[in-house]
């Protein structure tokens, strides 16, 4: 898979550009050719000694991808072939909003229905963060509940950045989003604890002088929630936390502070005595976008500030050998994870049956 994770963009390519699959219902076509010696451009102008096509899937066969706009809520349902019912996962991306649909089409390809959410787009919050409400999340929980091919009480959330702060705050504050379990991806638990979660937004802005730039003049955000404030009311009091959280952590993450929040998080918990639902993977060299594994490795790209028209090129970390490496291994860790806590009953298909 190194082929894969060390590709780089073209030389002279425009600035920020990032790699991600849009259309997941076709496989991403990738081609492979050998040269003579080593060579670092100049391909088109020489013979290959051999070439292959290859495709690579995000949807096995038979998986299902169905548009959601019911009850509010905007996104696309994935469910795996059979007749079910099936754990499934609320899939939530981070604070550049959008509809994100890879990751998903890749649970439901291991026997999870997962829902993407699409959310902070001028369709669904009218272009502002102030939209971002608490209850547009439990509807969209209480849309994947009663599906009839989902088993309603075993339904876990799968956070990225912003993700996280959705899954830890309503986990532990919502009576109506109650999960199986959690999954939470380069995040912290740094939010007011009453009132939107669009406040996380609010507090990122107070602080907005704390933004870096590195010699490239990328922007590095990961001090706009620092420190780990000690007031109770603006974080998530995770030692009420009921439920297992796996916490993923780049230790390169230059855009959030998840190795400092996930500290943070472990002594609440140890405090409150509920530590031992705490699980945490901690990757030297990663950096913020640990996503599913064998894609290129993007240490910066260019990011729409959610609710304006505004574009940067952010600073997300990681050193391309361990960043790829940790992907691969969280990815394994993550369904291994599910699969424990959402296939622990014998009422439901294990996806090593499907």
């Amino acid at each position: 898979m190194g082929l894969l994770w060390s590709m780089r963009p073209v030389p002279g390519s425009r600035i920020g550009l990032r790699l991600r699959k849009k259309e997941v219902h076709t496989p991403m076509v990738v081609h492979i050719s050998v040269y003579m010696g080593h060579m670092s451009q100049g391909f088109r102008e020489q013979a290959a000694l051999a070439s292959v096509v290859t495709e690579r899937w995000y949807m096995a066969p038979g998986v299902r991808r169905v548009d959601i706009t019911e009850g509010g809520v905007t996104g696309t349902l994935f469910l795996p072939p059979g007749p079910g019912p099936f754990p499934a996962l609320l899939d939530l991306w981070g604070g550049g909003g959008g509809l994100v649909e890879y990751r998903s089409a890749l649970l439901a390809s291991h026997g999870f229905v997962s829902l993407a959410l699409e959310y902070m787009t001028p369709r669904t919050s009218g272009g502002s963060t102030s939209h971002v409400g608490n209850k547009y999340f439990e509807a969209a929980f209480t849309v994947l509940k009663q599906h009839p091919q989902v088993c309603g009480d075993r339904i876990a959330i799968l956070g990225l950045s912003f993700g996280t702060s959705v899954a830890l705050g309503m986990a532990v504050y919502s009576t109506v989003i109650q999960p199986r379990c959690l999954v939470c991806v380069s995040g912290s638990h740094v939010q007011q604890v009453k009132g939107s979660l669009s406040d996380v937004f609010s507090e990122i802005n107070k602080n907005v002088r704390n933004t870096r730039y590195d010699e490239e003049n990328r922007v590095i955000w990961r001090d706009l929630l620092l420190p780990i404030p000690t007031d109770p009311t603006k974080k998530v009091d995770v030692g009420q936390m009921k439920c297992p959280v796996l916490m993923i952590v780049g230790e390169d993450d230059q855009n959030w502070p998840a190795t400092e929040s996930a500290e943070d998080m472990k002594q609440m918990m140890e405090r409150a005595g509920n530590s031992h639902l705490l699980t945490t993977l901690s990757y030297p060299g990663a950096g913020h976008l640990i996503e599913p594994p064998y894609s290129p490795h993007i240490r910066a790209s260019n990011f729409m500030v959610a609710g304006t028209r505004q574009k940067l090129v952010v600073l997300w970390g990681g050193e391309t050998a361990p960043h790829s490496h940790a992907q691969e291994d969280s990815w394994k860790k993550t369904l291994a994870f599910l699969e424990e806590h959402l296939y622990r009953s014998t009422e439901v298909t294990s996806p090593s049956n499907l």
